[in-house]
């Protein structure tokens, strides 16, 4: 039973960071690629950032491009999104899912509850 667990979600104003962890359990984490999507009030889930098997390559959409931050930690089973610089349009549910292969497909069968992040402006 694969499961995946966010946390780090939070109210931040305008500018400031958060880090968000995905902890993940039941599957050989580490040979899959890993991603982070976002659901805001009213619309539908959309692709944030994601990470290859190993962590040589990240893709981003271009709304969060120089902004957060991908990475993982095999050992500790984990992913990671670092956002900085947050704006008030940033305010979503996240969750990370684990991708189909090592690779990023763009497929993903695996998703984790979902943490809050709300960006007072």
């Amino acid at each position: 039973q694969v499961q995946l667990v966010e946390s780090g979600g939070g109210l931040v104003q305008a500018g400031g960071s958060l880090r968000l962890s995905c902890a993940a359990s039941g599957r050989t984490f580490s040979n899959y690629a890993m991603g982070w999507f976002r659901q805001a009030p009213g619309k539908e889930r959309a692709f944030v950032a994601a990470i290859s098997w190993n962590g040589v390559t990240t893709r981003y959409a271009d709304s969060v491009k120089g902004r957060f931050t991908i990475s993982r930690d095999n050992a500790k089973n984990t992913v990671y999104l670092q956002m900085n610089s947050l704006k008030p349009e940033d305010t979503a549910v996240y969750y990370c899912a684990v991708g189909i292969s090592r690779w990023i497909t763009g497929d993903y069968n695996y998703w984790g509850q979902g943490t809050q992040v709300t960006v007072s402006s």
